[in-house]
């Protein structure tokens, strides 16, 4: 087999053979293939892309490149679900115990935060003795025993996708609806769940900035997870403004806890039904989305949900007086209210630079190896489409180190734009498609 042959048919936008791919992958984890090969192989791919065939077999042979996940110890349809990141989406916090409540069993293997989109094992692990380093054996116990849980990805999983990733971040090769939908949908397959909910972000403080785009690589990873045997549904969801109104650790738990009490913010309220309903749907514990929604709003109405929370949160170590008593898990930190320095309406947030603002407060990471304040972040008192006045508060930001707030506020203040008129043409709803 000739690796260079290899690339050149990615260049020439011919087909790959099975055979052919299944060597690169497993010669290039090995070494066998140099670094430079395998970043041409990756600008190519960049460049000219693969078909939905070979981004099914590359994805394949990226799963069984390390461990694979075996969750058969859990009874019934594994749910899965997974977020392509943005700011404020602490949307798993409550659809996991939200769907747990209604029977299904979901087994969520989440990631840390880094750069503006925060992680949700960061957000869990500001929950004093919550412990996301499970192994797969208790895992199981507890999805059975409480319907949920979420850990960490560890171990040897998708040795390729961490491989390939580290090259195409140095090599502008990152940005390839082939290349997304391959890492991500290899740590899917290999996390072992039988039903997978995509939430594709799109917009500012999302990877894909338009709803185009984003139905595109929704589109081919939902190829991708059915043509590996899986249930798959996606969403298109907006990312231009904040998912709820808090970003940050602590911050995000608190507004999860409200949420599924039924007193929380109305978009994020609304989007977790919507993707319970689906995953019930999936996991057959109802004969249509809409009954799965219906199930899943009685869950938020009659407190099922939140006793679900708290049995997961207990079941996975976590100190359950800081989920009874919220002002002890927002702890005791330093605010700063940044005001508007205009009157008119907000007709665009860059969430993008807004992230990055809470990231400057240390709610965030730049580097993987950055220390987090988890009880830093902001709250957002104004969104796109609202009126505002001068002078008025638009959030309030919270940090450990008042040091650190006038720069945040800063560049806060500068990711709002503030017209005399609305824009509503410009204006996207929350959902903007869905694929079930």
């Amino acid at each position: 087999m000739n690796t260079v042959d290899i690339i050149n048919q990615v260049v020439l936008k011919n087909k790959l053979s099975k055979e052919q791919i299944v060597y690169f992958v497993k010669e290039a984890v090995s070494g066998k293939i140099p670094d430079y090969q395998v970043a041409a192989f990756l600008m190519a791919v960049r460049c000219q892309g693969l078909s939905n065939n070979n981004t099914s077999i590359l994805t394949r042979e990226m799963e069984f490149s390390g461990d694979v996940i075996n969750l058969s110890g859990i009874k019934g349809v594994k749910l899965d679900k997974h977020s392509t990141g943005g700011v404020g989406d602490k949307a798993s916090l409550i659809i996991v115990p939200l769907v747990a409540a209604c029977g299904g069993k979901v087994a969520k293997l989440s990631g840390k935060g880094l750069g503006h989109t925060g992680g949700t094992i960061d957000k869990l692990e500001s929950i004093p003795g919550f412990n996301t380093e499970i192994d797969i054996d208790k895992f199981s116990e507890i999805v059975n025993s409480v319907g949920g849980a979420i850990i960490g990805a560890t171990g040897n999983l998708v040795p390729a996708d961490k491989m390939f990733y580290a090259l195409r971040d140095v090599t502008a090769s990152v940005e390839s609806i082939s290349l997304i939908a391959s890492s991500i949908m290899s740590k899917k397959l290999a996390s072992g769940a039988d039903a997978i909910l995509l939430d594709v972000k799109c917009g500012s403080g999302a990877f894909m900035k338009t709803p185009q785009t984003a139905k595109e690589l929704a589109e081919v990873m939902i190829h991708i997870g059915r043509d590996n045997g899986k249930k798959m549904a996606a969403f298109i969801t907006n990312m231009d403004i904040p998912l709820g109104y808090n970003i940050g650790n602590a911050l995000e738990v608190e507004e999860s806890i409200r949420t599924l009490k039924n007193i929380g913010p109305e978009d994020l309220t609304h989007e977790c039904v919507e993707a319970a309903g689906v995953m019930l749907y999936l996991g057959g514990k109802v004969d249509s989305v809409e009954a799965g929604e219906n199930r899943a709003k009685q869950a938020l109405f009659d407190g099922s949900a939140f006793a679900k929370f708290r049995e997961i949160v207990q079941a996975q170590g976590g100190d359950l007086s800081y989920i009874d008593n919220t002002t002890k898990l927002l702890g005791n930190k330093k605010s700063y209210d940044v005001v508007s320095l205009e009157s008119g309406f907000i007709n665009k947030m860059d969430t993008l630079e807004i992230g990055m603002s809470s990231v400057m407060l240390k709610a965030g990471r730049v580097t993987k190896t950055d220390k987090l304040d988890y009880l830093a972040g902001i709250t957002i008192y104004k969104k796109t489409g609202d009126k505002i006045k001068k002078g008025q508060k638009l959030a309030t930001l919270y940090a450990q180190d008042e040091s650190l707030f006038p720069a945040a506020a800063d560049r806060f203040l500068k990711a709002f734009v503030i017209d005399s008129k609305l824009d509503e043409e410009n204006i996207w709803p929350l959902m903007l498609h869905k694929i079930v």
